[in-house]
């Protein structure tokens, strides 16, 4: 039944191609790039009901006077100015470890009945650790998350090492092999 899963994606998309002609327009992208001040008022009664939405207007208004003094770089302009350099370079390592990081790799070493088991559970651990991160980065700040989550994935790694190593003088190293994988995803996802 695969295919009816992947297939079922398609389902919200429909759904929002069907009801997105019956919602407004965002009154910033009204008033700020199409310059309609009456179709943003509109658009903010639909939204918020009746009343005096001035301040709001003017709070717009005012990010469109701030945002005529940004100038929009393209990617060649981001990459050569210096104030973004430690930015790009963070967002580059971050990236190259997701690809290079070995943990599609380490779910072949399953058997064939686990590796759908081990994909939902990865996936799972996405989604709890998207819900994890929005509610610990308030918290505790970004570069503790960082810090915290590149110790922990070192660890969980280090231990995935040896228990793949062991995987054949123990039956059970399979199982805790997993759980260090799903470790490994959310300590990622509540991390870098």
């Amino acid at each position: 039944l695969w295919p009816m899963l992947m297939a079922s994606c398609g389902l919200p998309a429909l759904v929002q191609l069907v009801t997105l002609p019956f919602f407004p327009e965002s009154p910033p992208y009204l008033l700020m790039h199409r310059e309609d001040q009456e179709g943003c008022k509109k658009a903010i009664r639909q939204l918020w009901g009746e009343g005096h939405h001035q301040a709001d207007i003017d709070d717009i208004m005012k990010e469109k006077a701030t945002m005529k003094n940004t100038k929009i770089l393209s990617v060649l302009e981001l990459m050569k100015e210096p104030a973004f350099r430690w930015q790009l370079y963070i967002i580059i390592i971050l990236t190259a470890t997701v690809q290079l990081c070995g943990i599609n790799a380490v779910e072949s070493k399953f058997e064939e009945y686990l590796i759908p088991y081990v994909s939902l559970g990865v996936g799972l651990c996405e989604c709890l650790s998207s819900i994890l991160c929005s509610t610990l980065i308030d918290r505790f700040g970004r570069k503790v998350l960082l810090w915290g989550g590149y110790t922990l994935m070192c660890s969980v790694l280090a231990l995935l090492t040896m228990t793949l190593s062991l995987q054949h003088q123990f039956f059970w190293m399979h199982y805790f092999s997993v759980i260090l994988i799903f470790l490994f995803v959310v300590f990622y996802g509540i991390g870098p």
